[in-house]
């Protein structure tokens, strides 16, 4: 499997309004909203033909998305890779010379393995590899 758009995350400030434009003036169904407390945000996703958009609201001053949002203002945040195995993706790119954001892949808390390249490396855009079952999302399962 060759690596395929996942989703597209998108730093607001307000999630309802966000939603408001998405899920009621563009029509498109809300797959998924909740906390993560341990990112320091809250998501909502939206399916969005074979991908999803992701809204990324901050919780708090000290989370990354809310310096990102502070910074840099609404907008792309991110764009996220399907891949069958984040690690070996990972030692591809850093064997190209890409910097990563962390040695290993990390786990969310659905088990999910999950890596970012570094926008330096990306071309400006803060790119996820996060790893599928057999190119499914598990949301999709």
């Amino acid at each position: 499997m060759s690596p395929s758009i996942h989703h597209i995350a998108i730093v607001v400030r307000d999630l309802d309004a966000a939603l408001s434009l998405y899920r009621d003036g563009l029509g498109l169904e809300m797959s998924d909203r909740r906390v993560v407390p341990e990112e320091g945000v809250e998501i909502a996703f939206l399916s969005a033909g074979e991908g999803e958009i992701e809204l990324l609201r901050p919780l708090d001053a000290e989370s990354g998305v809310a310096r990102f949002l502070e910074k840099r203002g609404e907008g792309l945040h991110h764009i996220c890779l399907a891949v069958e195995d984040v690690a070996e993706e990972m030692a591809r790119l850093k064997e190209a010379g890409a910097q990563l954001l962390s040695e290993e892949p990390r786990v969310n808390p659905e088990g999910v393995r999950y890596a970012f390249v570094h926008p330096k490396s990306a071309h400006g855009v803060l790119l996820e590899l996060y790893q599928v079952k057999g190119g499914r999302s598990p949301q999709a399962e």
